[in-house]
């Protein structure tokens, strides 16, 4: 009689190891990991928009809106487009840290001392700080500045025209822009060297100016003496 052969049973499975307890740390770098795989990257802006270019020279602003809305030392509530729009060719920004200090009282008396030369073109003349209405009140009356101080406190048009100083304050320079919104001057600079940019910018406008009504007056000189010498060919044939 055959001998029945029975059959193994398989050897069950070893069992697997107990896992190793994560250390303090271990557990801490893995929270950081995850948070940092979970976190959305962040936007440029507060809005998810990237803060607007600085105006450059040559370039045309959109007047509407630009800067926000400021005032006038004596509290009159205006924008840059209602300074644009009552100018005769556009308006001339100069800014200044604070108002009655040294070198700001140096930069409003030279710009005051050549008002009437850098006005004389129609472009109007405004100095623009962070300073409240009456400190820049004080600061006009006792330099006697004829043109009006604009008061920005909240430093959104300083900030527009590229002359916020990070985190806070006032770069001192000079910003011009014509009737069109196109951009004459964007700079920082010392007291003479902001006035010295608004000669310039004048001298250069006049000078244009010149260049234009230079030809136009030669051709009217030329017509009228073509004119004449018709005038002088008819009395000859006349006579004749």
């Amino acid at each position: 009689m055959p001998v029945e052969l029975r059959k193994r049973k398989a050897p069950a499975p070893a069992p697997a190891p107990p896992a190793k307890k994560q250390s303090k740390a271990t557990k801490v770098a893995t929270k950081v990991k995850e948070a940092v795989k979970g976190k959305p990257a962040k936007s440029a802006g507060a809005n998810g928009a990237s803060k607007p270019a600085k105006p450059v020279v040559g370039a045309t602003i959109t007047l509407e809106g630009f800067g926000g809305e400021i005032e006038t030392n004596d509290g009159t509530k205006t924008t840059l487009k209602d300074l644009v729009d009552e100018s005769k060719s556009g308006v001339v920004l100069f800014t200044y840290p604070k108002a009655s200090t040294p070198g700001c009282t140096n930069q409003a008396c030279l710009f005051r001392d050549s008002y009437e030369p850098l006005t004389s073109g129609g472009l109007a003349i405004y100095g623009l700080s962070t300073d409240s209405p009456k400190a820049n009140t004080t600061f006009k009356t006792k330099q006697n500045l004829p043109y009006p101080l604009l008061c920005d406190q909240g430093a959104t048009l300083i900030d527009a025209i590229g002359l916020k100083k990070a985190p806070k304050g006032t770069t001192r320079g000079v910003f011009a822009v014509d009737k069109a919104g196109k951009v004459l001057l964007a700079e920082p600079g010392g007291p003479a060297a902001t006035v010295d940019a608004v000669k310039k910018l004048v001298g250069d406008s006049e000078g244009a100016e010149t260049e234009e009504e230079e030809p136009e007056a030669e051709k009217k000189a030329e017509d009228a003496k073509a004119a004449n010498g018709e005038a002088d060919g008819r009395e000859k044939s006349d006579e004749s």
